[in-house]
């Protein structure tokens, strides 16, 4: 099993979401996030003053799926939370050792 984990633009959540339902994943967690990267932030005004907000808005959008479905779960993420510019983000992938659910105490490729 690998975690997938994606840092994407907020405005592209429905996309990849949809991008994700479509590959067959039907859970995923998402976070608000903050960082910079290549982007370094973007110069701001506000009443004629300006000033740089040096860390952006992002989200992190975090699956776990079995190693058969993570090249076309990183896929899903790409096409749809691509809009060719600096900052569309990046895409972690983590191996994971072990998954068990609270409620019924599931394990591994049952819990997910």
């Amino acid at each position: 099993m690998k975690k997938v984990e994606a840092i994407i633009r907020p405005f592209k959540l429905d996309d990849v979401k949809v991008a994700l339902v479509n590959a067959g994943i039907i859970g995923m967690t998402v976070s608000e996030v903050r960082g910079f990267g290549r982007q370094k932030g973007q110069v701001e005004r506000y009443r004629g003053s300006e000033f740089t907000v040096e860390f952006l808005q992002k989200l992190k959008v975090e699956v776990v799926v079995d190693n058969d479905k993570v090249n076309s779960v990183i896929e899903a993420i790409r096409e749809a939370a691509k809009t060719g510019e600096i900052g569309d983000g990046k895409i972690f992938i983590s191996p994971i050792d072990s998954v068990v659910r609270i409620r019924t105490g599931d394990l591994d490729e049952n819990a997910l």
